[in-house]
């Protein structure tokens, strides 16, 4: 849903916690298996999975977010706004609570702590401030609510109006380990959901082909992700040429790719160890065969000595 309207005043931002009681809330049996006793998600609106707002820079948007509690006891939840991010290995984030520095910053809640009575769902109002020199695309941000040790994030996607790029390269590549390493990066101002296609060329012709798939990360603008491709039947022996390419909607595309060479080191170690071993030993031998062994000097008996003997001197 996008709401455009600014608020009708500074009042609104003050207006206090819109609680609604719930029907048929379960009993604190029922999440006894591990379910949480309170979740925070968008405001009613058709289950909404985050929160979608779009403006030009200079707006004011506004929405709700809902924080339920299940429990049979009050629930005391804090509130803070955030931006949204990638983990290194390509999972949803947030910054930490003073790191936020794009759309968690022009987030303003009506509320930052709210106590919400048992089984009660509280609604929280919020707003977002495009700032007049915003840069067009997708900002994401978030609401993170947090109790005993628990954190609970609703998304915001928020869309600054103008001219879009979808942008992504392929980045330090490498082949190790029975398996690929890359890195994806979004280059554009729109999140991304990449495709990924693999083909590896060897000395005697194609040793992989795998048709491109997409990828269980959703690409954030600005951010860079490590990506590990399983490779468990590598050629024993043989130079390769490793090519990646992925897109993603909007035209994105990018290519890489890296040689590596697969040698079977256990294998080749074994023969030359063999080979230098065989080597030694004929070099023993033919040492051996060309020097005998000398005669004992005690045993050698000259001409004069063989005479006198004879003679009886």
């Amino acid at each position: 849903m996008h709401v455009r309207a600014r608020l009708a005043g500074s009042a609104a931002l003050a207006v206090a916690v819109l609680l609604c009681a719930l029907c048929g809330l379960c009993a604190p049996a029922a999440w006894a298996s591990g379910e949480p006793t309170w979740t925070a998600e968008p405001a009613a609106g058709g289950g909404r999975p985050y929160i979608y707002m779009e403006g030009v820079p200079g707006t004011v948007l506004e929405d709700r977010l809902s924080v339920t509690n299940r429990d049979a006891k009050p629930l005391a939840v804090r509130l803070r706004s955030a931006d949204m991010v990638n983990t290194a290995g390509g999972a949803p984030a947030v910054r930490g609570a003073r790191q936020s520095k794009d759309a968690g910053t022009w987030i303003t809640l009506a509320a930052n702590r709210v106590t919400v009575p048992p089984r009660t769902r509280a609604e929280v109002p919020f707003s977002v401030t495009v700032p007049p020199g915003a840069l067009p695309g997708d900002h994401p941000g978030a609401v993170v609510a947090e109790s005993g040790g628990r954190a609970a994030g609703v998304r915001i996607q928020l869309r600054v109006s103008g001219p879009t790029l979808a942008a992504l390269t392929v980045e330090d590549v490498s082949v190790s380990g029975g398996a690929i390493r890359y890195s994806l990066v979004n280059r554009g101002n729109t999140a991304l959901t990449p495709r990924v296609a693999f083909r590896a060329d060897g000395l005697f012709g194609q040793v992989l082909r795998r048709a491109p798939r997409t990828l269980p990360v959703e690409l954030l603008p600005a951010q860079r992700v490590r990506i590990t491709e399983k490779w468990t039947d590598p050629p024993p022996l043989n130079k390769v040429t490793v090519h990646i390419e992925a897109t993603a909607s909007g035209d994105a595309r990018a290519e890489a790719s890296v040689s590596a060479a697969f040698v079977p080191w256990g294998t080749v170690g074994g023969a030359v160890a063999a080979l230098l071993t065989t080597a030694a030993t004929t070099l023993w031998w033919v040492r051996r065969r060309g020097h005998p062994p000398a005669a004992d000097p005690t045993s050698e008996q000259t001409d004069s000595d063989r005479h006198l003997a004879r003679s009886g001197t």
